[in-house]
């Protein structure tokens, strides 16, 4: 049997590296090594969003580290937005941050097996078999997280070691090679532009998502008040800054034309780099850094609906645990939405596919960036937060709050609405769990 509450016992817990682990690991995925063909058509302000960007996660990644050490570990969109503006807003950003996991899990399955394909060129030759095979891969990590939370942890730390090894590798390789042509064909194409640097930056986020990843899992960590904050600012400031220099070495190296319809820009990139043998070998390790990713977020889409059901807010079979403390209806339950999902665009490319996916996902993401970082301004000027830096954390706050903001206009009305959609249906569900059409008594376990 579990702990009450589906709290992890000692022996199941997550430490500092594996915590570690799991930023990195659900910051570096599919999106870095999928990113480039998606931003493709934006030429030089590629560039001038990384940097936008870049600021804005370390912005965000310094709020949620304060908010886990001031909360105890408990700083996550949930619990932060619950603490500072009570249940509905809570329930509300919960909702859209959940939708954001399920919705971006679709992504980055689908970005996995994209790369899969360049070694098992059947996965795109047969119809249906991209799909077939994105599912497949789903419920193979999800058993595993069904296994329980030392299971991920490992899965994390492997994967994570693995995934690194591009990102350094390639920058490194353009350096030395550079090409005076690399360099013309960056300086053409679209001019700069507000509007092109904005979408470009939202896409870019994208691929530094999950800075929050050890704050919803907390009681699930060994002292969570200290590992939280130092995995998550540690794990912020060097997956960004692999991503931006991997990310902007393929938009480098690559021609805009052959990245806007690849299945696999860092293998094309390693091609012309190292020849054919390299673009195998990147395919490979792009492959396993998705997967590795697809790992971890699935144990976030199984333990956030969890803490929003012992709360009450979501019917109480989501707050079953089994004996090794696993959430096994919310993540089962959660990937039977994404395969229906992945099922329902398999006839579409996967490069757009990908790219709509990330916008909707990442504008349901970046509501909870900005309610969490208005939650820190809130504490603050509320005295709950008792800091001899009030002024610089307000600071860091109003930053991630325009940021945020400012992210999401640049992810364009389609993505807008739709995420406006997936979010306002929280408030009818909200309306049933108050009205006491689901009960909410305290969880049994399995």
């Amino acid at each position: 049997m579990s702990a009450p509450g589906g709290t992890a016992s000692a022996r199941h817990r997550l430490g500092f590296w594996m915590c570690l682990a799991l930023v990195v690991g659900n910051i570096i995925g599919s999106g870095v090594y999928m990113l480039p063909a998606s931003l493709a058509p934006f030429g030089r302000n590629n560039f001038t969003g990384w940097l936008v960007t870049a600021a804005g996660a370390i912005a965000l990644g310094v709020v949620f580290a304060v908010l886990s050490r001031e909360l105890r570990g408990n700083g996550g969109p949930y619990a932060a937005t619950r603490e500072a503006f009570g249940p509905l807003p809570a329930f509300v950003v919960a909702w859209g941050y959940w939708v954001c996991i399920w919705v971006g899990n679709a992504a980055i399955a689908t970005g996995a097996v994209s790369y899969t394909s360049a070694l098992v060129p059947w996965i795109t030759g047969a119809s249906g078999a991209s799909a077939l095979v994105t599912v497949a891969v789903v419920w193979l990590l999800t058993l595993v997280n069904c296994l329980g939370v030392r299971a991920v942890g490992w899965v994390q730390a492997v994967t994570t070691l693995g995934k690194l090894v591009p990102l350094v590798v390639l920058p490194l390789a353009a350096i030395v090679r550079l090409r005076p042509e690399w360099l013309a064909a960056a300086a053409g194409g679209p001019p700069l532009s507000l509007d092109a640097t904005a979408a470009a930056a939202t896409l870019a986020l994208w691929a530094v998502l999950g800075f929050e990843s050890a704050t919803v899992p907390a009681d699930k960590i060994e002292d969570p008040a200290r590992t939280i904050p130092r995995a998550t600012l540690v794990g912020t400031l060097a997956s960004t800054l692999l991503c931006a220099l991997a990310c902007g070495t393929v938009l480098l190296v690559v021609p805009s034309e052959t990245l806007g319809t690849s299945n696999a820009p860092f293998a094309d990139a390693a091609r012309t780099l190292f020849g054919e043998g390299a673009a195998v070998a990147v395919s490979l390790f792009a492959a396993v850094s998705a997967y590795g990713a697809l790992n971890g977020w699935i144990l976030l889409q199984g333990e956030l609906p969890r803490q929003m059901a012992r709360d009450g807010a979501f019917p109480r079979a989501f707050a079953r645990t089994s004996r090794r403390g696993a959430p096994v209806f919310a993540l089962c339950s959660t990937s039977l939405l994404v395969t229906v999902l992945v099922l329902m665009n398999f006839g579409r490319g996967m490069v757009e596919v990908f790219t709509f996916m990330v916008l909707l996902s990442t504008t349901a993401n970046l509501v909870a960036y900005l309610a969490c970082s208005l939650a820190l301004l809130a504490l603050l000027r509320r005295g709950q937060i008792a800091s001899r830096r009030v002024a610089w954390l307000s600071v860091v706050g109003a930053l991630g709050a325009a940021y945020s903001l400012w992210a999401i206009a640049g992810a364009g009305p389609s993505a807008i609405f739709w995420g406006a959609i997936l979010i306002l249906v929280a408030l009818p569900v909200y309306g049933l769990m108050r009205r006491g059409a689901v009960s909410s008594p305290e969880p049994a376990q399995s």
